[in-house]
């Protein structure tokens, strides 16, 4: 068997094997939820934008917030906000968002307060922080480029080695 049908089933054979790999890693595709400020004092509002929700209302819910937040929006993503507690050390806690049809898990930083502050708002508007999300894989667009590459590479190798062939 040459090199080009060689590389071309072994690329075949690939896509056969991970397809499944790739199924999976949409159906782990939970959603993003980002928080600003990114690492919030206890007392400040974070606001909270989630996306890959279905439904036009969600709930977030942290040991670190005051209230559940009620979120809302349009078209998977939702914004709402919520006030962290004035006594909240500093630390990573969990934010859970109940969507219609999933639940979108992830964390914020609570900051430690300087000596001297107060527990006073601050501005939310700030610029949106990806927060870590349960779902720590590639998700499908990025599956399925990776292959796209590893499968374009195959190709030139094989392409390259019988050009090589030829010459000699």
């Amino acid at each position: 068997m040459g090199s080009l049908p060689l590389t071309v089933c072994s690329g075949l054979l690939v896509v056969a094997a991970l397809g499944p790999a790739a199924q999976a890693a949409h159906a782990a595709d939970g959603g993003t939820l980002a928080a600003a400020p990114a690492a919030p004092a206890p007392g400040a509002e974070v606001t909270l934008k989630v996306s890959g929700c279905t439904g036009s209302q969600a709930v977030a819910a942290s040991r670190a917030f005051t209230a559940d937040a009620r979120l809302t929006g349009t078209q998977g993503v939702l914004f709402g906000s919520a006030r962290v507690g004035s006594t909240v050390g500093p630390g990573a806690y969990e934010v859970k968002v109940n969507c219609a049809d999933r639940v979108v898990d992830g964390r914020i930083t609570v900051a430690a307060m300087d000596k001297g502050a107060s527990a006073a708002p601050v501005d939310a508007t700030a610029h949106f922080a990806t927060v870590a999300t349960s779902g720590s894989g590639p998700d499908t667009a990025q599956a399925v480029t990776g292959l796209a590459l590893a499968s374009i590479a195959a190709v030139a190798v094989g392409l390259r080695a019988r050009r090589g062939r030829r010459t000699r």
